[in-house]
């Protein structure tokens, strides 16, 4: 057992911890299976015919079941050994229980010829037996195996019991009849094998981990296998089938039978352009004060498309993007594709060095940029094109459509995602896959359009940054339908103040969130306020089903669960959230029109139901593939197995999943170093390939780490050849990553563990808990109300056990969702603070000053309580205690949202000295 740390695991049914199953009552039930006379003879025969035990038989198809269930090559499960040693005088005349259970390890090779392989194991039960007196738990302590976990989940008995044949005649006249036995054990699965004319398999289970369902495939799996075996000995062990045929049809046709046809010659522009001829005067774009028709936003595209074109813009183009949200956004990104071009959008958030690399990759000729941005974007060839300054140009164009010969082939966009060499990767997406699955929401969510008889237009509100992939369906889904998009301010969608302020004055109908941020969004917002919203759209990351019964505790509206990477243009599986359900994990549903799933093992062959295996996507959204990438998109988009003519191409996603029983999907984590983290995909390999270009910096690894709030964040672990302060490694890594690829801890280590092969042992890493600050001041106190009210409030949401007045938010551990929460658990106490001033103000001594708190005036003893700088209006209540004031008897609470504080407050300004007319 050396080496061998972790149980072989059997997730068919329901994922449960050990603990978990420890807690609940085990309820057992049976379920038998037998082979025919023929197979049976067959399978005795293979046994002789290779001097093999029946028993070793068995036991191969159990392992190689074992391992088609877990994934793992390398399997341990429990044999009985009956005791009765034929070399112990007198056995035969001992009455007692002789019976032991070991473990067997099979190692399942794939290229292994398969009677090879029956050898190897029948070799490894001689050896055991030298154990047969050795008791399991005995065994269990010499293991790896963490004391109070089971070495195996299952265990295969073979009962074999020798009859005296006087027993079988009948002239005896003592009878022995109506025989009752019941066996059980305290392991999950318990599989008996009954050799006699008929083969007889029996499974003893669990009813808490496993459905008679679940069973009931199993047995014929575990059939199929041993026909396998006997229908051809020579062949290797991987070539033997689990699935029937009738399975095999359900899951690679009948559970991707999602043709539909949509029209293959339009571009995503060309159907903006005709929605512009069907509702010309509808309202397509709002920006704060700022609107466009459909006519005005298809003209001002037109201008930029020409001038663009001046500038040698056509199919095939890149053309970069960089600019703040805002309506000439929107025409940006409809100009260039009306140019023909494709768009590579950069954030202007972005560190320098990232947009840097991205404008180096992508080797645009052209960016479309705002004048004030010019200073932040970094040195390069491309021609400028401001939205802003150069628009008197512009104009002067054309306002016509273009003719520009692009289809439904070529590019329409090309966004970055982390990579793990330390770079990040441009997916190279086609119209035809946007296109496809645009038509594909219409189709299934009908957005209104003021084109309907008595109908309004629909609000989408646009908040996802456009380096994201999710922006892109904000963006034109509205404009092919003639819905209207409402774009949120530059760094909106981090304000949930804001944003629910924005859904009640702009009536939103349809929005987006990420897990994370729909959870600080129901926390926070005012039911009454958000009642214009129909459905709300969750991606990016799992969606955890508290999350969900939470949202229907507080809205009235629909709620859908996507799945889908950027390589497959946003979404490619469905699934619609309901009021009451069963299901403790929000299913990813199936997949979306032209588009086909496949959950495969390693030799790229489907896994049953219920069992986890590789997701795979084919179908008409696949990208073209990464951008200078050549052998990373050989690797990652690979030749269709199954020869469908549907698709010529899977796309590996690395992530794991299973299907359930009615033909669902479940998202099961991830396999490799990727991970979702509020929303944002992250390659941990390109982190730690940053870290390590730091001189000081010898080695280093990045995992995520959940905390007791429920939010994931990335732990750094680091060994240095000199001292290093966590404030130096941040801000190294804040120069070349975004804000939300630094990891918010940072632990030094003397060397990281390895496992016994050598390589980094992740699972050994120490917990990143307690204090892990290091500070440039000495601690600091809180020294006012407002400063131990916050104080307390980072301290029960940030991984740190003291925090001082001074120390900076986001290098102790938060993040901009975390800030989100500061902000509600802050109103809630009293205190007024939005997310511009966390950013702008990040200490508490600080963003205590500028914080507006709830004051409570007493109008009879002029008592203003509160610790922030008064306001015009304050000072007035504060001072002016008119007799007419003074008629109050009871203390009156002023709470004022900051927008409306703003446009009061101006208003105020002209009034302040007319003390008259303000009252």
């Amino acid at each position: 057992l050396r080496g061998f740390t972790t149980p072989t695991p059997l997730v068919v049914d329901k994922t449960l911890s050990y603990e978990q199953q420890q807690r609940q009552t085990a309820d057992y039930q049976e379920m038998v299976g037998s082979l025919s006379p023929e197979c049976t003879q067959q399978v005795q025969s293979l046994a002789k015919q290779h001097h093999v035990t029946l028993s070793t038989i068995v036991q191969a198809a159990w392992a190689l079941l074992l391992s088609r269930y877990s994934g793992e090559s390398d399997v341990v499960f429990g044999v009985t050994i009956s005791g009765r040693n034929t070399g112990l005088s007198g056995v035969e005349n001992m009455v007692g229980l002789f019976i032991n259970t070991l473990p067997l390890r099979v190692q399942v090779p794939s290229q292994e010829q398969f009677m090879t392989w029956l050898q190897q194991i029948q070799q490894s039960m001689v050896e055991l037996q030298q154990y047969s007196y050795t008791p399991l738990v005995d065994i269990q302590a010499l293991s790896e195996v963490p004391g109070g976990i089971p070495l195996f989940e299952s265990i295969v008995v073979f009962e074999n019991y020798p009859i005296d044949s006087s027993l079988l005649k009948e002239e005896h006249s003592l009878q022995v009849t109506n025989i009752e036995d019941f066996e059980q054990t305290n392991y999950p699965l318990t599989v008996t094998v009954v050799p006699g004319n008929e083969l007889k398999v029996r499974i003893s289970y669990d009813t808490y981990r496993f459905s008679e369902d679940t069973i009931g495939r199993m047995l014929g799996h575990l059939q199929n296998i041993l026909l396998g075996m006997v229908a051809n000995p020579q062949v290797s062990v991987d070539s033997l089938n689990l699935l029937s045929e009738s399975e095999r049809h359900q899951l690679l046709v009948e559970w991707n039978d999602t043709a539909t046809v949509y029209p293959k010659d339009k571009c995503i522009h060309q159907l903006f352009e005709e929605q512009v001829e069907k509702t010309p005067d509808a309202i397509a774009v709002v920006f704060e004060d700022e609107k466009l028709t459909y006519q005005q936003l298809n003209q001002r595209a037109n201008q930029l498309a020409h001038h663009l074109q001046t500038l040698g813009v056509k199919p095939e183009v890149l053309v970069g993007i960089c600019v703040e949200r805002s309506i000439e956004m929107v025409v940006g990104l409809l100009g260039i594709l009306k140019a023909g071009g494709a768009y590579v959008p950069l954030d202007p958030n972005y560190p320098p060095e990232r947009i840097s690399l991205m404008l180096e990759d992508s080797g645009v000729g052209v960016l479309v940029t705002q004048s004030q941005l010019l200073e932040s974007i970094p040195e390069n060839n491309a021609l400028k094109v401001c939205l802003d300054s150069d628009w008197g140009r512009i104009e002067q164009q054309s306002q016509e459509n273009l003719k520009v010969g692009v289809d439904s082939g070529n590019l329409a966009y090309v966004i970055y995602t982390s990579g793990s060499t330390g770079k990040p990767k441009g997916a190279m997406n086609t119209h035809q896959g946007i296109r496809n699955r645009l038509l594909w929401m219409q189709d299934t969510y009908q957005l209104n359009s003021n084109d309907q008889p008595h109908g309004c237009a629909e609000r989408v509100l646009q908040k996802t940054p456009f380096s994201f992939d999710v922006s892109v369906w904000e963006f034109f889904w509205p404009l092919i339908t003639g819905a209207s998009i409402v774009v949120a301010k530059p760094e909106g969608h981090k304000d949930t103040t804001y944003l629910v302020n924005l859904i009640s004055t702009k009536q939103i109908t349809t929005i987006h969130f990420v897990p994370s941020m729909l959870q600080v969004f129901l926390e926070s917002a005012e039911t009454e306020n958000c009642s214009s919203l129909k459905r709300v759209f969750c991606s990016g990351e799992a969606l955890p089903f508290e999350f969900t019964q939470l949202f229907f505790s507080k809205f009235e509206c629909q709620l859908h669960n996507l799945y889908g990477p950027t390589e497959a243009a946003i979404d490619v599986t469905f699934w619609q959230c309901k009021p009451q359900s069963n299901l403790q994990i929000v299913p990813i549903g199936r997949p979306i029109a032209n588009t086909q799933i496949y959950i495969l093992d390693s030799h790229l062959q489907p896994v049953p139901v219920g069992v986890p295996g590789k997701l795979y996507i084919g179908g008409d959204g696949l990208a073209r593939g990464y951008l200078n990438r050549p052998q990373l998109t050989s690797e990652k988009f690979i030749t269709n197995p199954f020869n469908n003519s549907k698709s010529e191409r899977l796309y590996f996603t690395g992530d794991l999943a299973r299907y359930l029983k009615d033909g669902n999907i479940e998202f099961l984590g991830r396999i490799d170093n990727q991970v979702k983290i509020r929303g944002f995909r992250i390659e941990l390999g390109e982190i730690e390939a940053v870290l390590t270009t730091h001189p000081q910096v010898n080695q280093a690894v990045v995992i995520p780490q959940e905390e007791n709030t429920g939010n994931k964040r990335l732990v750094a672990y680091v060994v240095v050849n000199s001292e290093i302060t966590t404030v130096q490694l941040r801000h190294y890594l804040k120069a070349q990553l975004p804000d939300y690829m630094v990891p918010s801890a940072f632990v030094t280590l003397d060397s990281l563990p390895l496992t016994p092969n050598g390589k980094i042992d992740r699972k050994a890493l120490p917990t990143a808990d307690g204090d892990i600050v290091e500070r440039d001041t000495e601690y600091v106190a809180p020294r006012t109300e407002v400063e131990q009210i916050l104080t307390n409030i980072w301290q029960e949401l940030l991984p740190v056990s003291f925090v001082s007045i001074h120390d900076n938010f986001f290098e102790i551990g938060g993040d901009s969702i975390l800030s989100i929460q500061v902000i509600s658990r802050a109103k809630n106490a009293g205190i007024q603070i939005t997310t511009k001033q966390i950013f702008q103000h990040q200490t508490i001594a600080e963003l205590a000053t500028f914080a507006n708190t709830i004051v409570s005036y007493d109008c009879k003893q002029s008592i203003v309580t509160g610790t922030a700088p008064l306001t015009p209006i304050q000072h007035w209540f504060k001072e002016e205690q008119t007799e007419e004031l003074q008629h109050y008897n009871q203390s009156v609470l002023l709470q004022i949202p900051p927008i409306e504080l703003q446009l009061l407050e101006k208003a105020i300004e002209k009034l302040i000295s007319h003390h008259d007319a303000l009252r």
